[in-house]
């Protein structure tokens, strides 16, 4: 539902606020307050796993029990996720960005004086369930700000710390666990947040009161713990390299029964209010964005996963010197986000995608045909900045092409459906990869390994020269096939992307039917 627009300093006229053009001044303002609470929440998945190990040494505990400071949080943001649509309705969304970023920060101060693995793994939790909340809030803020027709360039400014997280966590992980102590992976956190609460609380439009939204209690029973099962147990195969595990296969078919059980509640005619309203899913614009965005996160994200192993297993480097390796795709994903928020609002978000995506397979392409136990890392650097520029134009005008055709009341459980959709797709897609790669590795003879928990295997020092570089050619092989099957899925993404709108998209003539003209302020 609606909240009536309240006027403010930082208030354009009415054009400005639905209109097309830059991003003024008040909008900017918005964006920086919701990338930085999106910083905290991506970057804190990547940098804590960089510090397991340490972390087992540190607080005395096995790796299996410590493995649960990772699977907590990712449990926990998928049980809080669902529930963020109705909550942003409920509460206001400034209220609930300020209630999330406050519960991260909290938890990342006990997490950070946490005694031992059991109370690390509580205040993780309690941290997941703040984080879950700062992504769909953040984007539903910063779209209702920016109006439909700049939706492309406010979602390419989320995307930075959404593609970044992953190539500089390990980066700042490593150092901080190497040259100062872990337990600063948690403080770094409690700055960041405390300057984010001071800039939401004065830049964010203030809340409107409005009438009570009733939450769908079955829905939420049924789909918080089905995602949260799911998860886990394609999270848990990814682990342990199988998935005929009983526990994993109780846990992952039990987690797809209670979401599908969802899927057919919510689209009940009778439910006039569901958790998050899947006939939104039914709309062109929206369906087609959400097959491209499963796709091409489950390609990226399995090859996020390997290619940090392949610099450390294979080449024998560090983790820091990894995520090094990795920066030329971040690179990338800059010099096209910008550019390719604005030709989202400009063209239409289709035609930005298939070119998003060809860039992408050229990438891929160049991953699959160079991975040897001696490529050049020049060479792996320009397929990653390749890969970069096709991020940057994928990932953020895919989801753009689904919120552009929204009207400001559908937009927080769109943005909602939108995140679990990308949390779900990067689960399955890491624990395919790494279901490939295994298999791959068995068959080349190496008996498993590399899609473990970060490690992988250690290779004895003391082989003989012609062996270690023949079991390292076996490697690079297994590496090599995975990355074609990562090839696939973004060529197959090209089906639904051909679905998608090739034109500026209109929000009164989407096939959503018209939609109600309001200023939204830039406050």
């Amino acid at each position: 539902m609606t909240a009536p627009a309240s006027p403010s300093a930082m208030d354009g006229p009415p054009s400005e606020a639905a209109g097309g053009g830059g991003l003024d001044r008040g909008v900017l303002a918005v964006a920086m307050v919701v990338v930085l609470g999106a910083i905290m929440s991506i970057l804190d998945v990547t940098v804590v796993n960089v510090a397991l190990k340490h972390l087992t040494e540190d607080l005395d505990a096995s790796l299996e029990k410590i493995q649960w400071v990772a699977t907590g949080y990712t449990l926990a943001l998928a049980t809080v996720i669902p529930v963020t649509g109705w909550a942003s309705a409920r509460f206001g969304t400034k209220r609930l960005y300020m209630i999330s970023i406050g519960l991260f920060v909290i938890g990342s101060a006990l997490a950070g004086l946490a005694w031992n693995a059991e109370s690390l793994i509580l205040f993780r939790v309690l941290q997941g369930l703040g984080g879950g909340m700062i992504m769909p809030a953040g984007m539903t803020i910063l779209t209702q700000a920016a109006g439909p027709k700049r939706v492309g360039q406010v979602m390419s400014i989320v995307g930075i710390p959404m593609l970044l997280g992953p190539i500089l966590g390990p980066i700042l992980g490593g150092w901080l666990v190497d040259d100062v102590s872990w337990r600063w992976i948690f403080y770094i956190n409690v700055p960041i947040g405390a300057v984010a609460l001071v800039l939401s609380a004065r830049i964010l439009k203030r809340d409107e009161a409005q009438p009570a939204e009733r939450l769908d209690f079955l829905g939420l029973l049924l789909l918080s713990p089905g995602l949260a099962a799911l998860i886990y147990g394609l999270a848990t195969g990814a682990a342990k390299n199988d998935f005929g595990r009983t526990d994993v296969l109780i846990t992952a078919i039990g987690g797809a029964v209670l979401v599908v059980a969802f899927i057919a509640h919510a689209l009940r005619p009778s439910n006039e209010n569901p958790l998050i309203d899947l006939r939104l899913f039914r709309r062109r614009a929206v369906a087609s964005a959400s097959g491209t965005l499963v796709l091409f996160a489950c390609s990226v994200f399995g090859a996020m996963l390997i290619l940090p192993l392949y610099f450390q297993q294979v080449r024998g480097e560090s983790a820091m010197a990894s995520g090094l390796l990795l920066a030329p795709q971040g690179f990338g994903a800059m010099v096209t986000m910008p550019a390719g928020g604005k030709l989202t609002d400009r063209i239409g978000a289709g035609k930005v995608v298939i070119v998003g995506l060809v860039l992408s397979i050229l990438g891929a392409a160049g991953f699959a045909l160079q991975i040897t136990p001696d490529a050049s890392y020049w060479g792996i650097g320009g397929a990653l900045f390749v890969m970069g520029l096709g991020m940057g134009m994928t990932m953020m005008p895919t989801m753009s092409a689904a919120m552009q055709t929204l009207s400001h009341a559908e937009v927080p459980r769109a943005s909602t459906g939108l995140n679990i959709l990308q949390q779900v797709a990067a689960s399955i897609g890491t624990a395919f990869i790494a279901v490939v790669l295994t298999n791959q590795l068995k068959n080349e003879g190496l008996g498993g390994g590399g899609g473990g928990e970060g490690g992988g295997q250690t290779l004895p020092t003391n082989l003989p020269a012609d062996v270690l570089q023949g079991i390292l050619q076996k490697m690079s092989n297994a590496f090599q096939h995975t990355y074609w099957w990562s090839l696939v899925l973004l060529v197959v993404a090209f089906v639904p992307a051909l679905l998608m709108p090739r034109h500026r998209v209109d929000p009164s003539e989407s096939d959503a039917g018209p939609v109600e003209k309001q200023h939204v302020p830039m406050h």
